[in-house]
C-alpha cells in the first residue's frame, strides 16, 4: 500500500491501451506560395507574427519562397493550420496583397 492509497479522493488509473493502440491525428503542412506583388517585408512579418517563426528563420523561409516558388512553413494539427492560414490571408487581403498559403495533410 502506497501513501497515495491512503489519501481520500485519490484515483488510481490502470493502463488500458498499449502505445500501439493510441491514435494520433496527422499533422498538416502549411505551405507559402510566391507571388509577384506581396513585399518580402510583409511575408517576413506574417511568418513572425502569425506562424511564430523566429526572425532569422522567417527571412530564410521568405527567401526560399521567393527563389523556389514555395516553402514548407511548418506542421500543425489541422484546426491550428487552418486558423493560422485564415489569419495570414486576412492580414494580407486587408493590405491588398495576394499572399497565399495552402495546407495539405502530412501522410
Amino acid at each position: 500500500m502506497s501513501a497515495f492509497d491512503e489519501c481520500p479522493g485519490t484515483v488510481t488509473l490502470e493502463e488500458t491501451e498499449s502505445l500501439e493502440e493510441v491514435k494520433v491525428a496527422n499533422l498538416w503542412k502549411v505551405i507559402c506560395h510566391d507571388d509577384p506583388h506581396t513585399t518580402m517585408d510583409f511575408v517576413v512579418d506574417v511568418l513572425v507574427k502569425v506562424f511564430r517563426q523566429p526572425s532569422v528563420r522567417a527571412v530564410e523561409l521568405m527567401m526560399r519562397v521567393h527563389t523556389t516558388g514555395s516553402a514548407l512553413i511548418g506542421l500543425w494539427p489541422e484546426s491550428v493550420a487552418r486558423k493560422k492560414v485564415n489569419r495570414a490571408h486576412a492580414k494580407a487581403r486587408a493590405l491588398g496583397y495576394p499572399l497565399t498559403f495552402s495546407i495539405e495533410e502530412d501522410v
